[in-house]
């Protein structure tokens, strides 16, 4: 457990026939807690620099089947199930509300529990990500990312059953005609410079579709939440901390 930074408190939970890893770093904290939700592939363990440099909230995250610490799924799932397991964890955890932060296939997740759980989500932080998930083999381009190469870091930790279900979950997913529903939520859309994954296109369809977001064009390319993370880290408090609008804070 000493080598994940921030050494986050680390459980199992079984939800629907899965099991899942779940991390949460400062559980318990006052205020809001952030949900973040990892690129295809990815492990809580990849993540960990980043989310242990968002301070003074809980921010917890998870392993999705087949990847880092949770088992393979029996089967296949869509994104609406893995959304609805998602949120039986945070429910669990009682999380009634939350804020939500996802990273490039995360980000399409993170976009399908907005839809999905309206009322549920405070803020939206959307990174390296698509309304539009049509390339199942997207996050295996990460690996000749000029970030990825360049920094050593080692992403991919799923096992090739993981990485099947978690491509096939989001095989012709798209948000486009969802997200102009979410009505006054406060939204963050950050794209790297340099990505070549997802380019800023894809950044400026989201802010189109999402009434009042702010997109941000940041240096990097695709893994740039990891690359850098400390940048990262403070413009997600920055956005996380700023005041309700009227209309969210009357609600």
């Amino acid at each position: 457990m000493s080598r994940i930074s921030g050494r986050p408190a680390i459980s199992n939970e079984h939800v629907y026939g899965l099991s899942l890893r779940v991390a949460r770093w400062r559980a318990g904290t006052p205020g809001t807690p952030l949900l973040f939700l990892n690129g295809i592939g990815a492990d809580l363990v990849a993540a960990a620099p980043l989310l242990a440099q968002i301070h003074d909230r809980e921010v917890w995250t998870l392993d999705m089947p087949g990847v880092g610490g949770s088992p393979d799924a029996l089967l296949p799932y869509g994104a609406p199930t893995i959304a609805a397991v998602v949120m039986e964890i945070a429910d669990r955890l009682e999380h009634k509300m939350i804020d939500v932060a996802g990273f490039s296939w995360g980000g399409a997740l993170a976009q399908q529990i907005a839809i999905q759980f309206p009322g549920r989500v405070r803020r939206l932080v959307l990174m390296a990500t698509t309304p539009v998930m049509g390339a199942p083999g997207i996050g295996w381009a990460a690996m000749f990312d000029d970030d990825m190469l360049a920094s050593g870091l080692k992403i991919q930790t799923a096992t090739p059953l993981g990485i099947a279900y978690q491509s096939a979950a989001m095989i012709g997913w798209s948000s486009v005609g969802f997200l102009s529903g979410l009505k006054e939520l406060p939204a963050l859309v950050l794209m790297g410079e340099q990505d070549g994954v997802m380019p800023a296109c894809y950044g400026e369809m989201l802010a189109d579709q999402i009434d009042g977001a702010v997109l941000e064009m940041v240096p990097g390319s695709h893994l740039f939440p990891f690359t850098h993370a400390a940048a990262i880290s403070a413009r997600i408090s920055a956005f996380l901390d700023q005041p309700a609008p009227a209309k969210q804070a009357a609600a």
